[in-house]
């Protein structure tokens, strides 16, 4: 049984999966999810497992989470000021915001020239990683389990022995004839 999230997780986890969100926007979990705004049909990178990914150690970013989610919500108040628009005070500022004001928050923090670029284009790439590569995940047990990123771009299952064989040649002729030294694993001897 996992301990329940403090308050500062929740408000950083909600602000992170509606950066998520804006990425890949998908439907709404349930009704009243407020993370995930609902702006395109199907699921997106939240449901691929953007937040997991991102508490994934190797990808470099998970000490500086709670940075980012404290300094988007800073962003996301002062945005709010200058489009003067009411955020909602029962979730983070940037969950608060409608879906195309975040969107335009996260154009202006990703844009050439912006001091802090280089950190939302890396947190951005790991939210299009969640959803089209699942990195944090092995690729069959994702496919199996219904990754939808994975099944939305065709990925298809491995053969039964868990190597995947495609029996028409991509360049439409077979290339090379498999060394007389490979492993069955397929490994060069």
């Amino acid at each position: 049984m996992q301990p329940e999230a403090t308050e500062e997780e929740r408000v950083m986890n909600m602000t992170l999966e509606a950066y998520a969100d804006t990425i890949v926007p998908g439907e709404k979990r349930y009704p009243e999810d407020r993370a995930v705004a609902g702006a395109a049909p199907g699921p997106g990178s939240v449901a691929a497992g953007a937040l997991e990914l991102l508490n994934f150690d190797a990808t470099g970013v998970t000490a500086g989470l709670p940075y980012l989610a404290q300094s988007l919500n800073d962003h996301a108040k002062s945005y709010a000021g200058e489009v003067e628009l009411e955020l909602d005070h029962d979730v983070p500022p940037f969950v608060a915001l409608p879906y195309e004001h975040r969107r335009e928050l996260v154009r202006r923090l990703t844009t050439p020239g912006h001091p802090e670029k280089d950190g939302w284009v890396s947190l951005a790439l790991f939210c299009n990683m969640a959803y089209d590569s699942a990195p944090h995940l092995h690729t069959a047990d994702a496919i199996r389990d219904g990754h939808p990123g994975l099944l939305a771009l065709g990925y298809k299952a491995p053969d039964a022995d868990g190597f995947w064989r495609f029996p028409k040649f991509g360049y439409g002729r077979k290339l090379a004839e498999i060394h007389p030294d490979t492993t069955p694993s397929g490994s060069p001897a």
